[in-house]
């Protein structure tokens, strides 16, 4: 479980019973993966641990990722304040307000310099999530490494870089479809020829469930945004192994338990069968799907906070069930504001408390064999292909955006879904059940307008 040179571990039970590295017929690691990418799993390295976080100014982002790291956290996520990810400057008038309060601000090489003092980027996995300003923002961080005195050649982590979702669900994009995929394609280029161990696209279905989709719809949005990057990659003349294994992918982890272990499961194999057969991929590591995962932020409520400790520990579970590579979990206050400190090592706790006290970690692909999750798997993997299939028909993503499909897909699921809760035919607790008339007192991060 990467618990140190020299350091072993017998894998048992609490009341001593031996445990394999994995169950039944179908080793995990073995094409189409569906059962996991690495036969071990966690036995050979856990999960990344990497909390996203980032505001109020560059010196206090840069605190909070000393103090998680401290805490036993295991990579760093950048989360970038709105007029950051707008490309706007924290003075312009279009910022007013929203300085520092979602994000750290960065303007400059300085302030990036500032977020990652004292912090070693030749040990350190870093993930920065920014898409339309992307290639500034991964210059600086290359540059930054430059001033640590740390090559390129060992920088490891991941750029979001993925501005076909911001279409799609999350709005923050800059300049029209095709150009930003030219952008994007560059990047790409670059990272595979300059940086190669970094991942230069995070294909991202976070943002595609936030906006209201179901996990189906997430599932088959992002894997066809993944299509459309490597056909743009292919006719920029790079080879599909040559980028392929450098390419991630971002989940969200929702409430409902099994559905999102059939949909991780369910993804590496769309994908890995996706650059077998569509792409010609040869390389193993070309269709294995990597990815992160995050617990829904839209399933937290204001009311009764606490009760979001358990709906993360729940969705973390199921990632990890699901064969997450890296998760960030969300804190019991995001309802209400930034997680403040107390929140947020609660929100880390919980991920080792998963990784060193459950024994989940111990055998890979635990549910594999289901009756229930295989039959599921196969039905997200059918119902995801159909809806691929729909748009390849379309003439692939861009067209789909502009006809405003995948948009009015995730609007209709998102209305069906809303109605079902303010009917009560889906139970929220604390919401519309079980709910109480006094508010609970909690701790509550503020941003101070002085950034």
């Amino acid at each position: 479980m990467d618990r140190g040179a020299g350091e072993t571990h017998k894998y048992e039970t609490l009341s001593g019973i031996p445990l394999e590295a994995s169950y039944g017929p179908e080793p995990p690691g073995a094409f189409p993966y569906t059962r996991g990418i690495h036969p071990t799993m966690y036995r050979g390295k856990l999960w990344t641990m990497r909390q996203f976080a980032g505001f109020a100014t560059p010196e206090e982002t840069n605190r909070r990722y000393r103090y998680l790291l401290e805490q036993g956290q295991t990579g760093l996520s950048v989360a970038f304040d709105l007029p950051t990810l707008m490309g706007t400057d924290p003075d312009d008038p279009s910022a007013l307000g929203e300085v520092g309060k979602c994000g750290v601000p960065v303007a400059s090489l300085a302030d990036l310099e500032c977020v990652f003092e004292a912090i070693p980027l030749e040990r350190v996995s870093v993930s920065m999530t920014i898409n339309s300003p992307a290639p500034v923002l991964f210059a600086m961080y290359l540059a930054v490494a430059e001033k640590q005195g740390v090559s390129w050649a060992s920088l490891n982590g991941t750029l979001q870089n993925d501005i076909l979702k911001e279409y799609i669900a999350q709005k923050e994009f800059l300049y029209p479809p095709r150009p930003s995929m030219r952008l994007v394609t560059d990047v790409v280029e670059f990272a595979a020829k300059h940086v190669p161990r970094y991942n230069p696209i995070s294909i991202s279905g976070y943002h595609i469930r936030e906006a209201g989709s179901t996990a189906v719809q997430e599932l088959a949005f992002t894997l066809r945004d993944g299509i459309e990057y490597v056909d743009w990659a292919l006719e920029r003349g790079l080879a599909v192994d040559g980028f392929a294994p450098r390419l991630s992918f971002f989940f969200n982890a929702h409430n409902d338990f099994f559905e999102e272990i059939a949909k991780y499961r369910a993804a590496r194999r769309l994908w890995a069968r996706t650059m077998k057969d569509r792409y010609g991929a040869r390389d193993e590591r070309s269709m294995k799907l990597r990815f992160h995962a995050q617990t829904a932020g839209c399933s937290l409520t204001w009311q009764q906070p606490y009760n979001n400790v358990v709906r993360t520990a729940l969705q973390a579970l199921a990632a990890v069930l699901g064969g997450t590579q890296s998760l960030h979990t969300n804190s019991l206050d995001e309802a209400y504001a930034l997680p403040s400190e107390q929140a947020v090592t609660i929100a880390l706790r919980t991920q080792q408390i998963i990784a060193h006290e459950s024994g989940v970690a111990a055998v890979a692909d635990p549910l594999g064999g289901s009756h229930f999750v295989e039959a599921l798997t196969d039905e997200v993997e059918r119902r995801a292909s159909d809806y691929i299939r729909r748009i390849d028909e379309m003439g692939g993503m861009i067209p789909a955006i502009e006809q405003g499909y995948p948009q009015a897909e995730i609007a209709e699921a998102s209305y069906r879904y809303q109605g079902d809760v303010e009917r009560g035919r889906r139970v929220i607790v604390g919401v519309n059940r079980f709910t109480q008339e006094e508010a609970v007192p909690i701790e509550v991060l503020k941003i101070d307008e002085s950034a």
